[in-house]
């Protein structure tokens, strides 16, 4: 466990080095760019239905996924880990949180679900992280709308 760790911990210096260095938009492109790569081959490989596609993203950061249904277009997810510890941002720093959140967990997601199923645009919200809350989940909002036509010619 501590090799794990200690990649994890190499993992977010790294990020924070890309920031310092690029700014904010470099993980974000990055973050997009690798997301859509994944949602694709997911798309390849037959995954189907969104929360069979989000629960094996989430498996690979040894996250215990629990989706519940608000309505037709909303999903509440729940990610519990182990640890007070999150796989991208690491421990309990909520002035690192926003900045977190809104260069790599919701580009990435987003870009994901974009590719892997197109026919929606997909919109998550954070509503508890651990990096702010210092809790064992994370957990988040995301919604969907059908693509207007001019979106799905894009």
């Amino acid at each position: 466990m501590s090799r794990n760790r200690d990649a994890l911990k190499f993992f977010q210096a790294y990020i924070k080095e890309m920031i310092d260095v690029g700014g904010i938009n470099l993980p974000k492109s990055i973050s997009v760019s690798l997301g859509a790569k994944l949602g694709k081959l997911l798309r390849e490989r037959g995954f189907s239905g969104l929360e069979n596609s989000l629960k094996k993203i989430y498996n690979v950061l040894n996250a215990k996924t629990h989706i519940k249904a608000i309505d037709d277009k909303t999903l509440d997810i729940t990610l519990k880990y182990s640890k007070k510890f999150c796989p991208i941002g690491g421990k309990f720093n909520p002035d690192k949180a926003d900045l977190i959140q809104n260069t790599i967990c919701i580009p990435y997601t987003a870009s994901i679900l974009n590719s892997s199923h197109p026919e929606f645009k997909y919109n998550p919200e954070i509503l508890d992280c651990i990096l702010s809350s210092n809790n064992r989940y994370c957990r988040y909002r995301l919604t969907k709308e059908p693509k207007t036509s001019i979106e799905s010619r894009e």
